[in-house]
């Protein structure tokens, strides 16, 4: 199946169902509705200012709103099912019966069911169905866009298999197998969206192989989702020259947009971010160059 793009549009010939279509990269605002996130851990922890949270960006411009209520930063431990729900589910009921296309980040096949009931329209699932087996058939049976993301195990010890040959091309052919079981469940090919995962069982050198190469893993034929926003390979980057430390967390979202802008000019379906205002401003420029260039080469 073709996927060619023109620059900055970030619109592969499949699309997922039911989404927003905008003709340029989608931006996705951060919902996290946990206390030990490792960029906003608590800001948002109480649903009633995460729905705030959720609305605001919303008003600024995200096209899909992404609540989560378990952290995946490295190390971080898993929260009890119910706790999960607990969290969830009121944040994901309110968002979408304000009309924000709301999707719900989990492994667990019980959350992303009650998050549909609750008028989620994607489920973004970390693991791509490895964690919970009952997921894939889930998602086939309620026909939901749903995020394949490559992984390799569960925050407390992903770090220890960042181990690759080639870390694009591993990543690409695990990709590839995901969707090879996704689609033997019984999921819809324009219901797939692939997630190459920065961070997730990756160092900063993995990252940025899989970012400078993102057009392979766009070249699986799937839209696919970059979630980069103020992690840590950018606070390396971009640390103290004096000290060595790495910026902080929330002094990252300019790296941020600079990854959203080149993800896009290289097909990017979307980018999940925390700060939405720039970041749309970066995809609509990203966007509107590359019909220019396009339009130079006809």
């Amino acid at each position: 199946m073709s996927t060619a793009t023109r620059p900055g549009q970030g619109a592969p010939a499949l699309y997922p169902r039911g989404l927003p279509r905008p003709a340029r990269t989608l931006v996705m605002g951060v919902v996290n509705v946990t206390p030990d996130s490792f960029s906003d851990g608590g800001r948002w922890f109480d649903p009633e200012r995460a729905v705030a949270h959720g609305l605001a960006l919303f008003d600024e411009g995200a096209d899909i709103l992404d609540v989560g209520g378990e952290s995946t930063r490295p190390g971080a431990a898993r929260p009890p099912v119910e706790e999960e729900l607990r969290r969830v589910l009121p944040v994901v009921r309110e968002l979408a019966a304000a009309g924000a296309p709301v999707s719900v980040d989990t492994m667990r096949a019980e959350v992303a069911a009650r998050a549909i009931e609750a008028g989620a329209m994607l489920v973004n699932d970390v693991s791509g169905g490895l964690a919970d087996p009952a997921m894939l058939p889930l998602m086939a049976q309620a026909g939901t866009p749903y995020v394949v993301m490559h992984w390799r195990g569960h925050s407390a010890g992903m770090q220890a298999n960042a181990l690759y040959d080639d870390v694009v091309a591993d990543v690409v052919d695990e990709l590839r197998l995901r969707v090879e079981a996704a689609l033997h469940a019984g999921i819809s090919p324009d219901c797939l969206i692939l997630d190459p995962g920065l961070g997730f069982a990756k160092h900063a050198d993995h990252n940025w192989q899989l970012l400078g190469r993102l057009r392979e893993v766009v070249a699986l034929g799937h839209p696919v989702l970059v979630g980069a926003a103020r992690k840590s390979f950018l606070g390396h980057l971009l640390a103290d020259p004096s000290t060595g430390r790495p910026r902080p967390a929330r002094q990252r979202d300019a790296a941020t947009s600079a990854v959203s802008v080149l993800a896009a000019a290289q097909g990017a379906w979307c980018v999940r971010v925390h700060d939405v205002v720039s970041t749309v401003d970066a995809v609509r420029v990203t966007a509107r160059w590359g019909l220019e260039a396009a339009a130079a080469q006809l």
